[in-house]
């Protein structure tokens, strides 16, 4: 597999720099598109990181919270990926109510540490660069590692972390619409304010989305955030969105603010595992940290599900993680596995 530039280049090409409205197919590879979608973000109002911090060695940090044993016991972990996660109602009826949750110890120190080295060898290697310092202010993404890594395979088809989108959502079987390993690199700015139903080109509201972090995530780290409750989307979908420059992102920070919206902005334990649906508006903050934050997001679907009659731009090279599966048509592609329950 060839290797991506570690440098940014977040330029719109051909009809997508052509036309201002969105309803064309993307035309360059994910990468590209994370490296445009990351300048729609406004950061005016973000304080500049403390060059010290940005700068320190992140060693210490990334253990904090992770098991220190030398030998990480891989069977062991297996099987805690397939070992399904208890829910109480309480528990589901909020999620189902706000958009999100943060699950605490879903993952266990060693498999935490088990994710996080095995995705950072992954990004380092396609992307010819260091993590933890080796490439500033950039966010670097990679799919369909699952495919040809089985460390990712497990993590990423895990039965623990699938039932738990299948019984959040309340549906019998899920399939996986796609993994994305991302790494928001030191000195990164916000990921911009979206849902995901405006990005994902699948005809339904049954999805969800796995954000598994691969190592504590204070709040200078840029953790997830979520405006709550799952409704508030109502607020803002009267807006325009603009594909050149920062106002869609910028008006719904103005709207949230004026009209008080509830936003989830705390850091991330080690082990912890968010869920969030299609309807529910996040962000992230920026990465003013010195090291990686390193991030392993599975997205679910309801199996049944179809794609959208007309995809637009925002979804991306979706053909890439659905192939073969016209507009319209079942998503149900050889790239797509029923992920709970487990098929045999």
């Amino acid at each position: 597999m060839p290797k991506k530039t570690a440098q940014s280049s977040p330029k719109l090409v051909g009809e997508n720099a052509r036309r201002s409205d969105v309803d064309q197919p993307w035309e360059q590879d994910n990468q590209a598109w994370w490296d445009w979608y990351m300048t729609l973000a406004d950061n005016s109002g973000e304080p500049a990181p403390a060059p010290e911090r940005l700068a320190s060695q992140p060693a210490a940090s990334v253990a904090d919270g992770l098991d220190a044993a030398a030998d990480i016991d891989v069977a062991s972990i297996r099987g805690e990926l397939s070992t399904p996660y208890a829910l109480t109602p309480d528990q589901i009826d909020s999620f189902r109510a706000n958009g999100y949750i943060k699950l605490p110890r879903v993952l266990s120190p060693g498999a935490t540490r088990l994710l996080r080295g095995e995705m950072v060898r992954l990004l380092g290697d396609a992307f010819d660069t260091r993590l933890d310092g080796g490439t500033k202010g950039r966010f670097l993404s990679l799919e369909l590692a699952w495919l040809e890594h089985r460390l990712m395979r497990a993590f990423v088809l895990s039965a623990r972390i699938a039932k738990l989108a299948a019984d959040l959502l309340g549906v019998p079987r899920v399939r996986l619409y796609h993994d994305n390993l991302m790494s928001k690199e030191p000195g990164c700015g916000r990921t911009p304010w979206h849902y995901d139903a405006h990005h994902f080109p699948l005809a339904t509201n049954d999805v969800v989305t796995a954000w598994i972090p691969a190592q504590p995530i204070p709040r200078d780290m840029g953790p997830l955030c979520f405006a709550w409750p799952i409704d508030v989307h109502k607020l803002v979908e009267g807006l325009a969105f603009s594909k050149f420059d920062t106002s869609y992102d910028r008006r719904i920070l103005e709207v949230f603010r004026e009209r008080e919206v509830a936003v989830d902005d705390g850091p991330f334990e080690a082990g912890m595992v968010s869920f969030h649906h299609n309807l529910c508006f996040h962000s992230a903050g920026a990465n003013g940290s010195g090291q990686s934050r390193v991030v392993l997001a599975n997205t679910f679907y309801a199996d049944g599900a179809r794609v959208l009659e007309r995809p637009t731009m925002v979804s991306g090279d979706w053909q890439k993680f659905i192939p073969g599966a016209a507009p319209g048509a079942v998503a149900a592609s050889e790239l797509n596995p029923v992920c709970w329950p487990p098929e045999a």
